[in-house]
């Protein structure tokens, strides 16, 4: 009973100080257990509201329609380059949400619930493979974030972008250094692209086995050389990027 009670939201102050002079051991742990519960959520709570900082700044300006932005996909050798962008409702709140590569896959697709669930709107950007190989890669992120804004189904009023500027784009805009890790918006968007990127990538496992997409989404692992030197390239390999453009 005790035990239930701690793990429920509904925990009163009284009732804590009855439970604190408990002097049973097994109560005692499990109190413990429910302050580091308790100062855990409380850490994710601060580390969230630090995270708003950009937009709350933004808002007292009066910008309400805030986009943050995006990529996931830069570094594989097969793959596309996903882009996501997300405008969150003013009383947004996940605490834990952060650069989705801090995230266990598992946390990843519970939090894209939550994001497209609530989110005032998400757009998607993809650049496929063989459009990377035309356009270098850097050219190929810049095209999948503008994609990604220009399918948002309500305009922007300000942009939030990881590290990058989208100078083709005329919205007011802002970049950060690591604003996965920064910025709330820019954390919603990591997940979104990433969850959508992976996803992707498993497929395209089911229809090339043998080269463990599904594990290292694209990345050159040894797995996957190794794979490339047995089996050759596919359609979904960068035929630009080494060591890909030896077997071709």
């Amino acid at each position: 009973m005790i035990k239930e009670k701690l793990f429920s939201d509904h925990v009163s102050d009284e009732w804590l100080i009855h439970i604190k002079n408990d002097e049973r051991v097994g109560v005692q742990k499990l109190l413990e257990q429910f302050e580091k519960r308790q100062l855990k959520k409380q850490e994710l709570k601060k580390a969230f509201y630090e995270m708003m900082q950009y937009e709350n700044k933004l808002k007292s300006q009066g910008v309400q329609l805030i986009a943050g932005i995006d990529e996931v996909g830069r570094g594989p050798i097969a793959g596309p380059v996903v882009a996501a962008a997300v405008i969150l409702p003013e009383d947004f709140y996940l605490p834990g949400l952060t650069d989705s590569k801090k995230l266990s896959e598992q946390k990843r697709e519970s939090f894209l619930d939550v994001i497209t669930d609530q989110a005032i709107a998400v757009g998607l950007g993809i650049v496929s493979p063989t459009e990377i190989d035309l356009m270098n890669i850097h050219q190929a992120s810049l095209e999948a974030m503008k994609r990604a804004v220009h399918e948002l189904l309500i305009q922007p009023e300000h942009l939030l972008i990881d590290a990058m500027k989208l100078p083709d784009l005329n919205y007011p805009q802002t970049s950060i250094i690591k604003g996965d890790a920064k910025s709330i918006s820019i954390a919603a968007a990591s997940v979104v692209a990433k969850v959508t990127r992976d996803r992707m990538m498993k497929d395209i496992a089911s229809d090339y086995p043998g080269y463990g997409f599904e594990k290292h989404m694209g990345y050159g692992t040894r797995e996957h050389i190794e794979a490339l030197k047995t089996l050759g390239s596919t359609p979904y390999h960068r035929k630009s990027f080494a060591p890909v453009n030896q077997f071709v």
